[in-house]
């Protein structure tokens, strides 16, 4: 037997494996309920995954990893509604008709009863900007709501009726404008290739529709009668508001922004406006933000309702 033939056997190195597959084992709940790779690449960047990540899984960007997670990955169960979901339809009809109602009724009650008009206004306002489609977390924001119910009837008691029943007039355009920029925000995710590039173009986007938003806003105002330096700040506030919460952005800066504004000053609405149009920049130009509500699975149902996850489990 020779040296070599008596030496011990170099251990080969492992190779490193599919980095991709041990990606897609971890998020492979989120791949498999996707009705598109924009989705996954929408929940990998919620997870932490940026365009310089995807370069150690062998691709350019997280869109380019999206589309092979999503390629890899069964979708047999996806929910027919899923694949059918989009901004048109009787659902739409009836949102909008509902955005209709508050100023309907603000009017309603200011010329029936004007002493509970300012508060039914307020309160209209308020259940209509800011009830959230989709909260973060995916619990209902009780504390932010109680604010915002705050500042609007804090606001109506120091100014008047006709606040109140210009903030419920603007719920319309501010349904339409959210909706609008939804749709199109959306669209540019979907011709984006990069993370960067998608928020390049989805913030002037934004700043586009606050602006379409402030406008329609002073119009109801004026309409209204109201003090368009408190009208505008307030309103442009709660629907802020409704934007982020609609998007799944964090409640903190939101309740931050909606108690600034109760501070008895005359600028701290139109501070709390500013501070929150920062943090709407920032949270709503991730594309994160944009990934569609998906229903809950069997097993986030089974946590929700305390049952076991494994009972077909045997030993």
């Amino acid at each position: 037997m020779t040296v070599d033939e008596a030496a011990p056997a170099t251990p080969r190195r492992r190779p490193g494996g599919d980095p991709v597959k041990a990606l897609l084992h971890r998020h492979r709940e989120l791949c498999e309920r996707a009705v598109d790779p924009l989705e996954i690449a929408a929940g990998l960047e919620a997870h932490g995954i940026t365009d310089r990540t995807a370069t150690r899984f062998r691709h350019r960007d997280v869109f380019s990893l999206a589309e092979e997670l999503y390629a890899r990955t069964p979708h047999g169960e996806v929910p027919a509604a899923a694949l059918t979901r989009g901004p048109a339809g009787p659902s739409a009809l009836r949102g909008f008709g509902c955005a209709l109602l508050p100023g309907a009724l603000a009017f309603g009650v200011a010329a029936a009863a004007p002493a509970w008009a300012g508060p039914a206004a307020a309160a209209a306002a308020v259940a209509a900007l800011v009830w959230p489609g989709r909260a973060a977390g995916g619990r209902f924001p009780f504390a932010v709501h109680l604010l915002a119910a705050a500042v609007a009837g804090w606001a109506a008691h120091r100014h008047g009726t006709a606040l109140a029943l210009g903030l419920a007039l603007a719920v319309a355009p501010g349904h339409l404008v959210a909706a609008a920029f939804a749709a199109r925000a959306r669209a540019r995710l979907a011709g984006s290739r990069a993370l960067e590039e998608f928020a390049d173009r989805v913030r002037p986007l934004l700043l586009a529709a606050v602006a379409v938003f402030a406008a329609a806003a002073a119009g109801a105002a004026a309409l209204a009668g109201a003090p368009l330096t408190a009208a505008v700040p307030l309103a442009l506030l709660l629907f802020l508001t409704r934007l982020l919460l609609r998007h799944g952005a964090h409640r903190g800066p939101v309740a931050a922004a909606l108690a600034l504004a109760l501070v008895p000053v005359p600028a701290a609405a139109s501070a709390a406006a500013a501070g929150l149009l920062v943090h709407a920049v920032l949270a709503l130009s991730r594309a994160s933000a944009h990934a569609r509500p998906h229903p809950p699975t069997r097993k986030e149902k089974q946590k929700m309702t305390g049952q076991p996850t494994n009972q077909g489990a045997t030993r």
